[in-house]
């Protein structure tokens, strides 16, 4: 049985100060049903040196912050948890949103034996010898075993496969975590003989609660360090959704201030090397620096763009809300001036789903370069507005008889559809035919610029509008 502090965790963070740097902090011996760190495996002189994260991860479903719709009552985990059935699961979601806090606490309350695999370091041997050995256990005690594969997209389709004949016969209870998205990174059997539950970011109130509870709670701070209100908000923009990057921060934090000083803005600076932006999301930061962003953009400055773009992120702007934005600047600035923009502003939208922090960054900054870059027009949106104006105004005389609906003979017999001309037939695909209304018949909404794609749609536009009105004819093809 391993740790269940991540893989991914430096060894040394959090290392003895008596030791003077010279030996990391040992990892404690696990206790049989509970992973090291796990629910109560935090107490005693061992525990003290693991990080807070794992310190205070809950002893039971009850003390789990956020993922409300997963721990409900009712819910596929609790039904599976009180039942104490075999199980399989997939849980997907960004670092810190407690997928292995998850695993850990559902051994626990089930009294499993757990065992945890890092796909980082563990291979298929690893793998097979915990199957064996629990193969053992269920038959010689009728013990079942959690086996939770954390990173487990980072297994080959080899080493995935290798987990099958286990999750088939349920010699195991199988629990893979994911920050991929699985019907990509997981192999269609696996998932297929697995529950996938869904962990979304923290929200801010689950965080504050967090950091609160590690506070107070005798496993964590035991109330022995303040945290001002200014600097727990600071924290709670930190963490990004995050609770194990909130913990992380604040025990670090801990450690720098001096003692009996409460932890200020300062102190965590200097405890995370990151400075705390000017930024309220609810007030007048937010809206002035998202304005100072689209006018930047509007005024093909990349370069201010990005810098407003750096400071909304790193102030823990909702990466959503940006990219809602820079999908109606795409239409609203750019428009048939550079067609191509809308399509990258919704990409970077779905990329933000896709991946989230803090690779989508990446995917942000180049919507926001192309945007500022690509030429600007803004007939889409005054040809829109201005269309919605006369409606608004009461031009929305009826519908042109030749071009009604006359799919039944009542219809016909009113003359719907006689005389409308198929355009298809006719050079260019374009025929002399009233569309609109009378009273908005020989309106333009639509005026392209010169600027970019958009200067070949003048002329083309204008040969058209001719045709339609009978003052020219279309071009042979």
């Amino acid at each position: 049985m391993t740790s269940s502090l991540g893989a991914g965790e430096p060894e040394g963070l959090f290392d003895d100060p008596a030791a003077g740097g010279a030996e990391p902090a040992r990892r404690p011996e696990p206790v049989p049903g509970n992973g090291a760190g796990g629910p109560g495996g935090a107490s005693g002189a061992a525990g003290a040196h693991q990080p807070l994260a794992v310190r205070m991860r809950p002893r039971g479903l009850d003390e789990v912050v956020g993922q409300r719709h997963l721990l409900g009552a009712g819910t596929p985990i609790r039904q599976l948890v009180e039942r104490d059935a075999p199980m399989s699961l997939v849980l997907w979601g960004p670092p810190g949103t407690g997928k292995t806090t998850l695993a850990t606490v559902v051994s626990q309350v089930t009294s499993r034996r757990f065992v945890e695999i890092s796909a980082v370091t563990d291979g298929v041997k690893r793998v097979r010898a915990e199957i064996d050995l629990a193969r053992r256990e269920l038959g010689m005690a009728g013990r079942q075993t959690v086996l939770f594969v954390d990173e487990v997209h980072r297994f080959n389709k080899a080493q995935q496969d290798a987990l099958l004949p286990a999750v088939e016969n349920r010699w195991v209870s199988f629990i893979g975590a994911t920050t991929e998205n699985p019907f990509f990174s997981v192999i269609s059997p696996l998932l297929s003989r697995s529950l996938l539950l869904t962990l979304e970011p923290l929200g801010e109130d689950d965080l504050r609660e967090v950091i609160r509870r590690a506070l107070a709670d005798e496993r964590g701070l035991g109330g022995a360090t303040e945290l001002e209100p200014a600097a727990e908000e600071h924290l709670v923009r930190l963490a990004g959704g995050d609770a194990r990057r909130a913990l992380t921060y604040l025990e670090a934090a801990a450690m720098v201030a001096e003692e009996g000083a409460p932890v200020d803005v300062a102190v965590l600076e200097r405890a995370v090397d990151r400075a705390a932006v000017r930024y309220d999301r609810d007030g007048d930061q937010h809206y002035d620096v998202i304005s100072a962003f689209i006018k930047s953009i509007r005024g093909s400055d990349a370069d201010a763009a990005l810098h407003y773009l750096a400071r909304m992120i790193e102030a823990g702007e909702d990466p959503r809300f940006i990219a809602r934005r820079l999908i109606v600047h795409a239409s609203e600035d750019v428009g048939m001036a550079d067609p191509t923009a809308l399509q990258t502003a919704v990409a970077a939208a779905q990329a933000v789903e896709f991946v989230g922090l803090p690779e989508a960054r990446i995917n942000l900054a180049q919507a926001v370069i192309h945007l500022a870059v690509a030429p600007k027009s803004n007939a889409v949106i005054t040809a829109v507005d201005e269309a919605l104006g006369d409606v608004r105004k009461g031009l929305v005389g009826p519908v042109p008889l030749h071009l009604r609906d006359a799919h039944n003979r009542g219809s016909q017999k009113l003359g719907h559809g006689k005389g409308y001309k198929y355009a298809h037939k006719f050079p260019g695909g374009v025929v002399e035919q009233q569309y609109a209304p009378d009273n908005v018949h020989g309106r333009e909404y639509y005026r392209p610029t010169r600027h970019g794609a958009e200067a070949r749609f003048t002329e083309v536009l204008g040969r058209i509008r001719a045709v339609l009105r009978g003052t020219a004819r279309p071009k042979e093809n």
